[in-house]
């Protein structure tokens, strides 16, 4: 025998009214049937909950104990249909997102802004993890949302442009590129100690910057993944790094920059990324916040 909601919200009743008479009117039922639902509770329960005799009824240790998880669960039991039908629409529910180590500095912020003043219901998970693993999280269900960089396959995925960015020069404190007052370019580079951005890990990069500046073998002191590191070699005086604006935001002492000169104003591109398929309601919320969110 199984207690049923029924019993509970009998139970619930007779503990607030302590008279069963009072208790079958409030639930529009005659005294009888209410007796019945309490004694097959307790019997399921193995406790007596109700001490009850000709002048009163009284809750016993037991009961008072019980009638705590009763309420919990009759409010879990009446808010689940409500629940039920939020996360459908997708005003609650969860949305699992992939970022890049440099989108943290900038427009990460500005989407979790957004979901919580929008879906304050929607619960976000967050997963710091470089395009190429986005993708492949993405494809084996491991996120809903990336934060990404292209080029994506249209296929399986649909993408959004979220910002873009200049790209500046990171250098030593007190380097002499520093003092011309200008954008840098090239032939200013040239020679310079490079470090560079992983062909493997961190493509867009990499290619971005060899589409703008000369880049040889000799010139490379280091190759890395993250915008972060890179920028701690500068300031460790190892060379130079071109990354994006928003690494300006690091506050990594012993490092200036300088803007870099490119035939097209804010090359560096962040997009939102997410499976065509995706079957999480919430998702496409998330997605209408965000386009409201960049409209405006």
């Amino acid at each position: 025998m199984e207690w049923t909601l029924e019993q509970l919200r009998g139970f619930v009743a007779v503990a607030d009214e302590l008279n069963f008479r009072r208790a079958a009117a409030r639930l529009h039922m005659t005294q009888p049937p209410l007796s019945r639902q309490i004694q097959k509770l307790e019997r399921h329960v193995g406790a007596q909950l109700l001490e009850r005799d000709s002048r009163r009824v009284t809750l016993t240790a037991a009961g008072a104990a019980f009638l705590i998880e009763a309420r919990r669960l009759l409010a879990l039991a009446d808010a689940a249909p409500a629940l039920a039908r939020r996360i459908s629409s997708g005003t609650a529910g969860l949305v699992r997102i992939g970022f890049t180590a440099v989108a943290a500095y900038g427009a990460l912020g500005d989407v979790l802004a957004a979901l919580g003043r929008d879906l304050p219901e929607v619960d976000v998970d967050l997963y710091e993890m470089v395009t190429r693993d986005q993708v492949q999280a993405m494809l084996n269900g491991e996120i809903d949302l990336g934060l990404a960089r292209p080029p994506f396959d249209d296929e399986t995925m649909d993408s959004r442009p979220l910002r873009r960015e200049a790209l500046v020069v990171a250098l030593p404190a007190g380097h002499r590129l520093l003092e011309l007052g200008r954008s840098l370019d090239g032939a200013d580079l040239k020679n310079e100690p490079l470090i560079m951005h992983s062909a493997a890990k961190a493509r867009y990069f990499h290619d971005l910057v060899l589409s703008l500046i000369p880049v040889g073998h000799e010139n490379v002191v280091h190759t890395v993944s993250q915008v972060l590191t890179m920028v701690w070699l500068v300031a460790a005086g190892r060379g130079i790094a071109v990354v994006p604006a928003s690494a300006t935001q690091l506050g990594i002492p012993g490092v200036g920059f300088a803007p870099l000169h490119t035939p097209v104003r804010d090359p560096v591109e962040l997009h939102t990324i997410w499976l065509r398929e995706s079957r999480n309601p919430a998702l496409w919320q998330a997605l209408r916040v965000l386009e409201r969110a960049s409209a405006a």
